[in-house]
């Protein structure tokens, strides 16, 4: 295995991989991996071929286990305002990625791991995943976009007494309360999350985009403006070779045949 710190691997069909690759770690964020990470963020925000990224960790027990904390002990407060900083402007280029993002969770997600799989379109964990905010614990708080994620995902209540409380959550939990979309062995999470990335990759890749790009919009607006948002979207797709072809391949009863470029 290579020794970089992040490694992006093609799948095919416009499918990659990113994998934080410091097992030993468990892979914990510090700044060096931070920096990999934008480095490889920044040239896929303008790949014109990727439909679908999958996000996961190395080894068996940690998606990422959160910040390197023997890096982050005796940081200044200026210092902690920098490396938040860092983490909140990366994982938001992650988020604004116009292809799906999808984590795919294998083990413990805690702190900056859990915000790195928040910062993702959706989770697929296998059943050892754990995930967690417990900074409280270590006397601070969340620094990489937890404490305003959270509750977007899984509702204020729960969030409140995730990141109160710094307890961890199970795979099955995690299900129940809206944190990932599905469980699987985890012998299974990577062909899963694959065979995920690949029912996108057939569809409409300008459909899709213009669907991600609504969601993430729409949720800081009102109903009314979100809705204009949709109709301009909804007729900017008819200027777009992908709807006569889904809507061709419908009525002749085919599968439709959409371009990487469209």
């Amino acid at each position: 295995m290579s020794n970089a710190k992040i490694v992006l691997e093609q799948l095919g069909n416009g499918i990659k991989l990113l994998m934080f690759n410091r097992p030993e770690a468990l892979n914990t964020l510090n700044t060096e991996t931070f920096e990999a990470l934008e480095q490889q963020v920044d040239k896929l925000t303008i790949d014109p071929s990727l439909r679908v990224l999958l996000i996961t960790g190395a080894g068996n027990k940690a998606f990422v286990a959160g910040g390197d904390l023997s890096a982050m002990q005796n940081l200044s407060p200026e210092q902690a305002v920098e490396f938040s900083a860092l983490g909140q402007r990366i994982f938001r280029k992650l988020e604004q990625l116009p292809c799906p993002v999808i984590a795919l969770v294998n083990g413990f997600a805690l702190g900056g791991g859990c915000e790195l799989a928040l910062a993702c379109d959706f989770i697929l964990a296998s059943d050892n995943a754990c995930f967690g905010q417990p900074e409280v614990k270590l006397g601070i708080t969340a620094g990489a976009g937890g404490s305003q994620r959270l509750p977007r995902r899984i509702g204020q209540g729960m969030a409140m007494e995730m990141l109160l409380t710094g307890r961890m959550v199970l795979a099955d939990e995690a299900r129940t309360i809206g944190l990932v979309n599905h469980v699987f062995p985890q012998a299974e999470l990577r062909t899963k999350g694959i065979e995920m990335a690949q029912k996108i990759s057939r569809l409409s890749p300008n459909a899709v985009r213009q669907t991600k790009q609504l969601v993430h919009q729409g949720q800081q607006l009102d109903i009314e403006s979100a809705c204009l948002l949709e109709r301009q979207a909804f007729g900017l797709c008819f200027a777009n070779p992908d709807q006569r072809e889904g809507m061709q391949a419908f009525l002749e009863s085919r599968s439709a045949r959409f371009s990487l470029a469209s």
